[in-house]
């Protein structure tokens, strides 16, 4: 199980895309990879195929994308035909590589096997409980989603945290419940008032509590880019 702030695991894969080294295929990039229990599996198609249709705001926020399943790399390929197929795209070349784990060696690794899920050969899915790693140029996981094998992720809400995460990766800034690019972020506690001006010369505006501390700043997402 890797926490947060920790560098990630390298592994030297077969992937449908030839043998990489995770480190290197990640070099200079943010990258997600997505995990999921075996192909040919109905929530994981709609999910990969929705990847591939967003794959231009992947692109323009410099993110790879790799996914891992617990099959071959043939079977990988089969599906990707279905993949194609489901979101009726008339790509020849899938975009993304998808990690062969048919012996769920790097799921059991990565701690992405949940014992009270299994396949119809009585194996651990892989759990999607820590299915979706989202890690840095600095190779460091910067965030992991908790899902169910049942439940299909959200992936606009996976480019609303790459984009508070690359904001918030360089600025002194944090953003707040519901966040979208475009609204207000918040200053982080560990600026000094006296270094607001500077800081953020279109101003910061706070909000006033019954507790009367004034640590609810907000500033213009737009004073940030």
């Amino acid at each position: 199980m890797v926490n947060l702030g920790e560098i990630f695991p390298d592994f030297h894969v077969r992937t449908s895309e030839g043998e990489l080294d995770f480190h290197k295929f990640i070099e200079g990039s943010w990258a997600i990879l997505f995990a999921h229990p075996a192909d040919y599996t109905p929530v994981c198609t709609t999910e990969l195929g929705c990847l591939v249709g967003m794959i231009p705001e992947f692109t323009k926020r410099g993110v790879k994308l790799i996914a891992l399943s617990c099959d071959d790399v043939d079977t990988h390929k089969g599906w990707m035909e279905d993949i194609k197929a489901f979101i009726k795209t008339d790509l020849m070349d899938f975009p993304y590589p998808i990690i062969a784990d048919q012996g769920r060696e790097l799921a059991v690794k990565l701690g992405m096997v949940d014992p009270d899920e299994k396949d119809a050969q009585g194996m651990p899915l892989t759990c999607r409980a820590v299915g979706v790693f989202v890690i840095g140029p600095d190779k460091k996981l910067k965030l992991s989603f908790l899902y169910p094998a049942s439940c299909g992720r959200n992936l606009h809400e996976l480019l609303r945290v790459i984009d508070s995460l690359q904001l918030t990766a360089t600025k002194q800034v944090a953003t707040p419940a519901d966040w979208e690019p475009g609204k207000d972020c918040m200053v982080l506690p560990t600026v000094k008032d006296e270094d607001l001006e500077k800081l953020f010369p279109k101003g910061v505006k706070v909000r006033e509590m019954p507790s009367g501390k004034g640590y609810m700043r907000y500033t213009p997402h737009e004073q940030t880019e």
